[in-house]
């Protein structure tokens, strides 16, 4: 560090003085020397690393930017061709609507290649091909990259397909896990469940399970009315409030 001149010295020792200023002048510039090694030493030892860093975050950045709007672009290439598939199916073309599906279930991204499997199955079974439509569904079932909505949904798909081929402790088995309140395929899940517990001959839990189906608020009101007849014709109240039963309007089909 810099020394402050000594100002002890005799007013009248001029030389004193002048060699005392000299010194100071002299260690100034020596602590200057100093500060300017250390900032050098400074920067080479972490000026590259730091300049590094900055072109690797800046590089994965770009990356990114690069990625998302690749992502943005291969969604609206795989929302044009499910909504081009779509207006075949709705216009009765459905050969051409399947094949339209094709490169999406070849090369689509995880969430645009399984609706296309979920639509070409449907395609299958409108044209009573259900073994085709029982593998695009257990495929969608099994892919851990699909959205896992649509993976229960086709797991339920596929039990409904083959039903009649199914022993009922498979329906069971297969569909248990959904068949619970709370989840989003409780209603459609726990009617297939409770249908097998019938086949079963398990009266008790099949009623308990469509009275169950009937109070979910979640459910569809279709479903609802369907649930509580049954569970009625079991022995098991499925009324929470007879009064909004009585006076609600009645579906179709009842």
């Amino acid at each position: 560090m810099a020394l402050t001149p000594d100002k002890s010295l005799a007013p009248d020792d001029k030389r004193a003085r002048a060699a005392a200023a000299q010194n100071d002048v002299l260690l100034r510039e020596v602590d200057d020397a100093v500060r300017q090694d250390q900032y050098a030493d400074a920067a080479r030892r972490y000026g590259r690393p730091a300049l590094i860093a900055v072109v690797v975050v800046l590089a994965l950045f770009a990356a990114y930017l690069f990625w998302n709007s690749r992502q943005d672009a291969a969604r609206e290439r795989d929302s044009e061709a499910l909504v081009g598939a779509l207006d075949q199916v709705e216009r009765g073309n459905l050969e051409s609507g399947a094949t339209a599906l094709d490169p999406l279930i070849a090369d689509g991204t995880d969430g645009a290649k399984a609706a296309a499997q979920m639509l070409k199955a449907g395609i299958a079974m409108e044209q009573s091909k259900p073994d085709d439509a029982v593998k695009l569904y257990d495929a969608v079932a099994a892919d851990g990259d699909a959205p896992q909505a649509l993976r229960d949904l086709a797991t339920i798909r596929g039990v409904t397909a083959r039903y009649d081929r199914l022993a009922p402790a498979d329906v069971i088995g297969r569909l248990k896990p959904l068949a619970v309140p709370g989840n989003a395929w409780f209603g459609p899940a726990g009617e297939l469940v409770a249908m097998a517990y019938l086949d079963q001959g398990n009266t008790a839990e099949a009623g308990a399970l469509f009275a169950a189906i009937a109070k979910d608020k979640g459910t569809s009101e279709t479903l609802r009315s369907r649930t509580r007849q049954m569970a009625g014709l079991l022995g098991v109240d499925a009324i929470d409030d007879v009064d909004t039963v009585l006076n609600r309007p009645q579906a179709a089909g009842e």
